[in-house]
């Protein structure tokens, strides 16, 4: 049975697969063919495929396996890494292989990288989608909230960590024979510089899946954590840009600049220059990042094209960056965090994820590889390791969680807050690939920093979770701000799903962007320029949460998609009143009234009638229908007219207080456009304060495109307050209505 089982089809198939390099290699031989000098590229880029393909199975079974163990992923990438390194696994001479003599990755390495230069290439280029995208899932208006605390705890943090990880670099690294050599640097040697700002950085990401998963993602722990984390890799970034700085100024005098002292004028200049260049392409992108976000959406086609042109941008950024002698990582991050605040930030995500997904993990994978484990398994490495481990620790225990108490936790909630920093990652392995490509680091520190990110992201999250499992407060003072909510409730589940589907693409054709938060759970994000509405649909329940003075403009959306449903339903729809539900809907927030500048785009004087002749709701709409139509915008004025009646017998429009806002979308207009009309007498629109209607605003939009057909006329309502519907009841042309409006 073993025997039969060895030629069974895939075992076939894997031996002639390995049996192709040897039977092309003797078709060559017996053709008498040589392999020419311009050949050469070709073998190389066959290597660079073949290590790819192995790179991406390894990283995938490292994190499946890693993940079945309840640990994150990424552990498992960086041991698979270490595993088919070249100093292991990869190492291994294959000479069946043409080109493989020593190994599939072993003997391509030159200076300080241990691999080829095309597969270093491939992890630099993943090392900046990588901090980009970090950049743009930073969460300002959250930063901005917790600013005290977090600002306190990154900034404690990273002061602890970084003199920690520096000293003990200093002390026990460098051997007293080092310390006698005239190229050493004392407090300035690279080694040290970068042992220090290595162990500063915070992999916010674990902590972040282990907070959401226990649901204390909106705990005061868990955002001051988050907020904490923001400050703490912005510190490490500036660091890092202020290192290498040093590190060049003071390289650059080699042995006779080092034993003439420090230039601390140099030093202050460079530090100054770095902060400056950092804070000041920040503070550019953020007040930017409107008219880049509208620039991407104006020149791309679609989702898609909108994250590549924004990947480039970062490319771009990045490539700049390192010629202005900062590295590439921090020009990325910057062109995130432009990003961040604009409503195209989850679509750079969402439309990017093939992209990390790709890139990412051969950036973990060729982390690992640069690990030397015989040199780690030397016991003066692995002592220093473990030391320099317990640093890194304690740094963040005692740096996060003394300032968290100064900010009103209590000792249980500042052990959580302290544990949620400890977890190293992508970050500290990105700072410790630049020391070691630039040679600022040897191998066995590199060594020392990759255990150290292993052991710091194993032992947090247990503890994490413990420390969570407790339902007490961790906070002194707890203060948690309601956060708006309209909650609308349904007969059934599947009729809250139906009018969910219903508002998301009335939300679309808005011009919104749509992401959904949560696969498993229908929590969706709606984001257009600076408005933010989320949405829950548990069960037979619809849940908007927003900004008070975006309420208005949730309940118009609704009452249209409930209009909407009405209408298409018909008969067969569910035994529900759709009056029950609009005449239910929580009060609105008080109007700031419009922005002048969006209503006068679409307000023309000709469309504004200001002694309508109707005495029925019928008629007066006839009449403002015909206002629009003399102006040539209408292809057809009775298919126009036809769609705003069927609407409104589906549901009067009358808003109460003599106002009423007919409307329709229809194929028949290319853009928004209203008319507003006054009727002296009033006209009966069955108003539900019974009261005659005096002002009546007519919007048709077009069926497919995408206007502000709903923010508009929501909008427009703020203008209608007690003094706005006076002043239009005594204009008497349509010269007097316009004036009310533009002095709105």
């Amino acid at each position: 049975m073993k025997f039969r089982a060895f030629f069974r089809p895939s075992w076939i198939f894997v031996l002639l697969f390995a049996l192709i390099p040897a039977i092309g290699r003797a078709g060559e031989a017996l053709g008498g063919v040589e392999v020419q000098e311009e050949g050469r590229l070709t073998h190389v880029m066959m290597r660079l495929v073949i290590q790819l393909g192995v790179i991406l199975f390894a990283a995938r079974l490292g994190n499946m396996v890693f993940e079945r163990m309840k640990l994150p992923g990424v552990l498992g990438e960086l041991c698979a890494g270490i595993l088919i390194g070249p100093f292991l696994l990869g190492g291994i001479g294959l000479p069946f292989l043409n080109g493989f003599e020593h190994g599939l990755f072993g003997g391509a390495g030159g200076g300080a990288v241990p691999v080829s230069i095309e597969l270093y290439g491939f992890c630099t280029v993943a090392s900046v989608v990588l901090l980009f995208l970090v950049g743009v899932e930073t969460d300002l208006k959250m930063f901005a909230r917790y600013s005290v605390a977090g600002s306190l705890v990154g900034v404690g943090g990273v002061v602890c960590s970084f003199f920690g990880g520096h000293q003990l670099g200093y002390w026990l690294i460098r051997t007293a024979a080092e310390r006698a050599d005239p190229n050493f640097l004392g407090f300035f040697d690279p080694g040290c510089i970068f042992l220090g700002i290595m162990s500063t950085a915070t992999s916010v990401s674990i902590t972040a899946r282990i907070l959401s998963e226990k649901k204390k993602l909106d705990t005061p722990e868990g955002v001051t954590i988050l907020a904490g984390a923001v400050i703490d890799d912005v510190l490490g970034v500036i660091m890092l840009a202020i290192g290498i700085g040093v590190i060049n100024s003071m390289m650059s005098g080699g042995a006779e600049g080092a034993q003439a002292g420090v230039n601390w004028m140099a030093i202050g200049r460079i530090a100054l220059r770095s902060i400056l260049v950092w804070l000041g392409a920040t503070v550019a992108g953020v007040l930017l990042s409107r008219w880049i976000g509208a620039g991407l959406k104006k020149f791309a086609g679609g989702y898609s094209q909108i994250a590549i042109m924004a990947l480039g941008l970062a490319l771009i950024v990045a490539g700049l960056f390192e010629e202005a002698q900062l590295a590439m990582i921090i020009g990325a991050y910057v062109m995130g965090l432009s990003l961040s605040r604009t409503d195209i930030s989850r679509v750079v995500q969402e439309s990017l994820e093939p992209i990390f997904t790709f890139l990412v993990p051969i950036f973990f994978v060729v982390m690992g590889m640069m690990v030397n484990v015989r040199e780690l398994m030397d016991w003066n490495i692995l002592i220093v390791g473990l030391a320099y481990t317990s640093v890194a620790v304690l740094a963040k225990l005692m740096g996060c969680g003394l300032p968290a108490l100064l900010c009103g936790f209590n000792a249980r909630g500042a052990l959580r807050v302290g544990l949620g920093m400890v977890p190293r990652g992508e970050v500290a392995l990105i700072i410790a690939g630049v020391g070691l490509a630039s040679g600022y680091l040897q191998g066995s520190d590199f060594g020392i920093a990759v255990f150290m990110t292993l052991v710091t992201t194993l032992i947090p999250p247990p503890l994490l979770v413990a420390a969570f499992a407790s339902n007490k407060p961790g906070h002194k003072n707890r203060q948690e701000d309601p956060v708006p909510e309209i909650t609308y409730t349904f007969p059934e589940p599947e009729v809250a799903n139906l009018v969910l589907r219903l508002f998301l693409s009335a939300m679309r054709r808005e011009g919104f962007f749509i992401h959904r938060l949560e696969h498993g759970e229908r929590i969706y994000q709606l984001r257009k320029d600076a408005m933010v509405i989320g949405v829950r649909c548990p069960d037979a329940s619809l849940i908007f949460e927003c900004d008070a003075n975006e309420i208005p403009f949730v309940r118009t959306a609704m009452r249209e998609v409930v209009v909407e449903m009405d209408q298409t339903l018909g008969a067969l729809r569910q035994p529900f009143s759709s009056r029950d539900i609009t005449n239910n809907l929580p009060a609105a927030a008080p109007s700031k009234g419009p922005p002048t500048e969006r209503m006068l785009r679409f307000i023309r004087r000709d469309t504004l009638v200001p002694d309508l002749k109707g005495r029925t709701k019928q008629e007066v709409i006839g009449e403002l229908v015909n206002a629009i139509a003399a102006t040539g915008l209408i292809t057809d004025p009775l298919q126009a007219l036809d769609a705003v009646i069927k609407r409104e017998l589906g549901m009067s429009t009358a808003l109460g207080n003599g106002l009423a806002v007919p409307h329709a979308r229809t194929d028949q207009i290319r853009q928004l456009v209203c008319a507003i009309g006054i009727s002296r007498a009033g006209v009966d629109f069955e108003s539900g304060d019974n009261a005659p209607v005096h002002i009546i605003t007519l919007v048709l939009s077009p069926l497919d495109s995408v206007t502000p057909y709903m923010e508009f006329m929501s909008t427009l309502q703020g203008a209608f307050d007690e003094a706005g519907r006076d002043a239009l009841l005594h204009a008497q042309t349509s010269d007097d209505m316009f004036a009310v409006f533009a002095a709105r």
